[in-house]
């Protein structure tokens, strides 16, 4: 059964989907688009909650009229048999729906429906922290893969060894944010890189931020607050690889935060890129800020965010991958090289659910 606190959320859930779905109606919304979008976001979300807590009451409701059959000393005995069948073959399913159910509630992601910005950058450890930040890229691209998303690199700044110092990139699709929250913070691996000759293992580092890529009506960006440079793209070695300043730099004053962004010939598609990125950043800052305000599990704890603590070791020579926050070890080979990632979110969901269930 599921708590009494979980059972109201689900209720308040419930109402909240008709007072989406109610506003969804009203046609002026269509001069909105940014709106639209929003609440078709929330309504998505909100009803796959409602028709797995639908099932859930089902599913209890099946069962116990079978309870009460195979019960009934008056029933016949084959009536009674047939049942218990049902309810031994119900029964793993109402276990699951009840664990979904209790993800959706207590393992609370407000930006759980969002698409979101990824950027990942090498940290110390030189060429060989750049190729662990290409391999982390491309765990996520398979990860993305399996999931049906849709991967759109915003801009990057590769190595002449095929590596990355930096790489930001958008992933849009069904509960992302849900998925891909967990990866936040830093990565470290350990194995012999392709340019060590005496066979000894080193140790290099990636940081990776997720953050949920807001709407234009959530964030509003001023002109009046923004600081636009131009510059000259360069690509890897510092090589010019264009005539023009078509590299754009935005720099947002209240926050301090600066995003630059090289990827495209074109000055305008540039800075159309960085905005999505800048609107990106300050929707995080300010969830941020949010978050500590508040008492609940916040930074240093599951999927906090924390993007200076050291949340995964990926041990090449053993072929394991040591998530710390969990303290379980996976298949390396499976993570990184075929994207598998669902054993790691699964986990990391388990844990926060227990954490969640102690405070209620």
């Amino acid at each position: 059964m599921l708590p009494a606190p979980v059972e109201e959320k689900l209720q308040e859930t419930e109402k909240r989907l008709a007072e989406v779905q109610e506003e969804l109606a009203d046609p002026e919304l269509f001069s909105e688009p940014s709106r639209l979008r929003l609440l078709s976001r929330e309504c998505g979300s909100l009803a796959k909650v409602v028709d797995q807590y639908k099932r859930y009451r089902e599913l209890l409701g099946t069962i116990a009229d079978n309870r009460e059959i195979s019960e009934n000393a008056e029933e016949e005995a084959e009536l009674r048999e047939l049942a218990l069948e049902e309810i031994e073959q119900l029964s793993p399913e109402l276990e699951l729906a009840e664990q979904e159910l209790m993800d959706r509630i207590l393992v609370e992601d407000k930006d759980g429906g969002r698409n979101v910005i990824v950027e990942i950058r090498a940290g110390a450890g030189g060429d060989e922290a750049a190729l662990f930040a290409g391999d982390l890229f491309r765990m996520y691209g398979r990860f993305a893969e399996k999931q049906g998303w849709k991967i759109e690199v915003i801009d990057g700044s590769g190595t002449d060894l095929g590596g990355f110092k930096e790489i930001i990139f958008s992933v849009v699709g069904d509960e992302v944010h849900r998925n891909l929250r967990y990866e936040m913070g830093g990565h470290r691996v350990q194995r012999v890189p392709q340019t060590e000759t005496s066979g000894r293992t080193h140790t290099s580092a990636a940081t990776v931020a997720v953050m949920g890529e807001p709407e234009e009506v959530e964030v509003e960006v001023k002109e009046a607050d923004l600081r636009v440079d131009f510059f000259r793209a360069s690509g890897p070695g510092g090589q010019k690889v264009n005539r023009t300043s078509s590299a754009v730099r935005l720099t947002h004053l209240p926050t301090g935060l600066v995003v630059s962004i090289q990827d495209e010939t074109s000055q305008h598609k540039n800075r159309a890129k960085a905005m999505r990125v800048l609107r990106s950043r300050i929707y995080d800052h300010i969830e941020t800020q949010r978050q500590e305000k508040e008492q609940s599990l916040r930074r240093g704890q599951i999927g906090s965010g924390d993007r200076s603590q050291r949340i995964r070791t990926y041990n090449f020579p053993q072929n394991r991958v040591t998530d710390h926050r969990i303290g379980q070890n996976f298949n390396l080979e499976k993570v990184v090289k075929e994207g598998d990632l669902g054993g790691l979110v699964a986990g990391l969901r388990s844990q926060e659910r227990e954490l969640r269930l102690k405070e209620l």
